[in-house]
């Protein structure tokens, strides 16, 4: 796990209003409550411990504790968005296999296949890239493939469109289809 990819959220005891931020003195953002951190698996180094503490001790008071937050994971795994500016240089020209979730925020339909979607994402990360666009937003992409019902989920490779799946479908259709076209 990489530390670069980590957040140090200070907090002050057990207080049923939020804190403001101890991290950056001029910022009015009041406090997300995160649940309890057990622990890493493997302890960090005394060094690397006390170079962090250092940073934050003076802040930090006798009554806050300090947890480190890892978004890392996530950040890797999750489903973006691609627009019109940036559709050649995400789907057209990636060399990795591309999944593309249309969708529009008033469909029914593309709210029950949006988590499948995301643990897509997750599973074959690595060897696809997933990506949704609001039909909405970018009507001009819907319309040069021929979009006519949303949900519908393209598969590029080499830039090419390969295959389509319209509606609401289950992962195992889904997950056929991604083991055809990702290099696994």
């Amino acid at each position: 796990m990489a530390l670069e990819n980590c957040v140090r959220v200070a907090t002050v005891g057990t207080g049923a209003r939020p804190q403001q931020c101890l991290l950056h003195p001029f910022s009015k953002r009041e406090k997300l409550v995160f649940p309890t951190f057990g622990g890493f698996k493997k302890s960090l180094s005394k060094s690397t411990l006390s170079n962090a503490s250092s940073l934050y001790s003076a802040a930090a008071g006798k009554n806050r504790k300090s947890r480190f937050i890892c978004k890392a994971r996530e950040a890797v795994n999750e489903v973006r968005v691609v627009t019109d500016s940036s559709w050649n240089s995400l789907v057209i020209e990636s060399e990795t296999p591309v999944l593309v979730d249309f969708w529009a925020p008033w469909c029914g339909p593309c709210r029950m296949i949006a988590p499948i979607i995301d643990e897509l994402a997750k599973e074959y990360a690595g060897k696809i890239v997933c990506y949704k666009l609001n039909t909405d937003d970018c009507p001009n992409i819907a319309t040069q493939y021929g979009i006519r019902s949303i949900p519908t989920v393209l598969f590029f490779k080499n830039g090419e469109k390969k295959e389509s799946i319209i509606g609401a479908v289950p992962k195992s259709t889904l997950s056929a289809t991604v083991e055809k076209y990702a290099d696994i």
